[in-house]
Order: structure tokens, then C-alpha cells, then sequence
């Protein structure tokens, strides 16, 4: 894994907004009950499109339909359990971008045991807090590593993005941010979007997370 940090810069966060805009990913949201309302927004608003069906019988083809699929464990039930585990194995199957987003796996260790098992279905993307790293990975959150080929999104007052090809820090937003409820769950939303664009991957996760933050 390259050591050095990579730079994107305003210019290019605005050329990546563009080309979000302009491709409309479609992000197929599997995430807690009280982030739904709020991630559809953001999306919305950043020129993507939702959607959130759990029903077992016709998440797969959401997600067949969909550009990428987020995977929030904040409310987690036996059925979107079952929903997780069918949406994983199609955007699998189909080399789609998908996130984890493990939602207080510090607080549970049910919910610690299922993102452990999700993780071995490779996720594209990683996004979480300190805490939530450090138990899931049961080592201290700095430095952070690459887990074979999967970016790891580490936010909080400085945002670190970690890939095999390099490192990226976002410094921008707003300390209230963290006073808005769902507002990570969102940012896991808009980062697949960015993600399902299919180029490269550290430099799209970091515009995200940077149009994210100066939103904020």
C-alpha cells in the first residue's frame, strides 16, 4: 500500500459533482429506520436516486436495478437481516459498489458478529467512526490499513480516506454536523453513488466526502 497522502483538489471535487449529476446513480439503501427519510433527501438533493425496499422478495431486483448499495446495521431486525444477506449476494454477483456502514458495533455484540460476517463478502466501502473501527477491527484506528482492496472511510473531525493506492484527509464542514441525526448514514449513501461512477475509487470517495462537508 502506497504511503504517501494523494491530493484532490477543488477543481476536481466540482468535476466529480458534475459527473454525479450527470449519471443519476441509482443507490439502493438497506439502512436503519431513522436515517431512511433523511439519506432519500440527501440523495435526492445531490442528484442520485433512492430507494429503500427491505421485503425480501424483491430486494434483489432493487438491487440488480440499482448503481450501488449501502448496507446501514443502525436498526438492525430479522428482516433486514435477510434483506442484507440476498442484497450483498446480487451486487456480488454483479460487481456492484456496495458500503458497510456498522452502526454502533461497539454497543452489541450480535450486531459486532453480523458486520464480522459481512466483511467477508468484501465491501467496496468502509465508513465508520473511531470506536466503531476499533471494535471491529479490535486494533486501534491510527493508522488505519487497507483490508484487501476495500477503502476504509474514517470520519469524524478530520475525515481519512485509505486505499491500497494511497491516503486522502478532508478537513472541511461544520461541528454541528455531528448534531444532525443521520448524518453519517447519509455520507455512506452519497459515497456508493460516487463509488458506482466505476473510476477511481480513492479519488471518488474523497469528492464525496469533501461536497459532503462543504454542504455541512
Amino acid at each position: 500500500m502506497a504511503k504517501s497522502p494523494s491530493v484532490i483538489n477543488g477543481h476536481e471535487v466540482a468535476e466529480w459533482v458534475q459527473r454525479f449529476r450527470m449519471t443519476k446513480p441509482h443507490v439502493h439503501c438497506i439502512t436503519n429506520s431513522v436515517a431512511q427519510h433523511f439519506t432519500a433527501n440527501v440523495l435526492l438533493a445531490a442528484g442520485a436516486t433512492p430507494s429503500m425496499t427491505i421485503a425480501a422478495e424483491e430486494v434483489g431486483d432493487f438491487v440488480r436495478m440499482a448503481d450501488g448499495l449501502l448496507i446501514n446495521l443502525g436498526t438492525m431486525d430479522a428482516q433486514r437481516t435477510v434483506a442484507v444477506n440476498s442484497a450483498i449476494a446480487v451486487a456480488t454477483d454483479e460487481n456492484k459498489a456496495w458500503a458497510l456502514d456498522p452502526v454502533f458495533v461497539q454497543a452489541s455484540p450480535i450486531r459486532l458478529q453480523l458486520a464480522q460476517l459481512l466483511l467477508q463478502h468484501g465491501p467496496t466501502l468502509i465508513r465508520c467512526n473511531e470506536t466503531e473501527y476499533s471494535a471491529l477491527f479490535g486494533t486501534a484506528a491510527d493508522p488505519i490499513i487497507s483490508r484487501e482492496g476495500t477503502l476504509i472511510a474514517l470520519t469524524g473531525k478530520q475525515d481519512r480516506i485509505v486505499a491500497e493506492a494511497g491516503t486522502c484527509t478532508v478537513m472541511n464542514g461544520s461541528a454541528l454536523m455531528d448534531r444532525v441525526t443521520a448524518m453519517g448514514c447519509a455520507l455512506t449513501a452519497l459515497m456508493v453513488g460516487f463509488l458506482s461512477l466505476k473510476e477511481d475509487e480513492l479519488a471518488a470517495a474523497t469528492a464525496a466526502v469533501s461536497f459532503f462537508g462543504l454542504a455541512g
